[in-house]
């Protein structure tokens, strides 16, 4: 795995979108302008957690962790010509179990 040059703060995490071609019920491939944005990603980096009343929350993710996230949650940013969405630990849905 590539280690990023991002460090995410607070409870925010990188996640690297796992693109997914879609293909419609008549075999016809969609353009990725077509498609939403990816629901699925693998976490690259996790910040230390949220503070609540001064102590920090820890995350429920680590790098590694592939994650299905609210496709409308988090920025689309690019580093080295590559993708990565920061999102809110909340935009989160779920984690695949290993």
């Amino acid at each position: 795995m590539a280690k990023i040059k991002l460090v995410p703060l607070g409870d925010r995490v990188v996640v690297d979108p796992i693109e997914q071609e879609e293909m419609t019920a008549s075999g016809i491939v969609l353009p990725e302008t077509a498609k939403e944005k990816p629901q699925r990603g693998k976490v690259m980096a996790a910040g230390p957690g949220k503070l609540v009343e001064g102590e920090r929350v820890p995350m429920d993710v680590k790098v590694g962790d592939v994650v299905i996230f609210d496709k409308w949650g988090g920025k689309e940013i690019k580093i080295d010509d590559v993708k990565y969405m920061i999102i809110n630990e909340s935009d989160i849905l779920a984690k695949l179990a290993d």
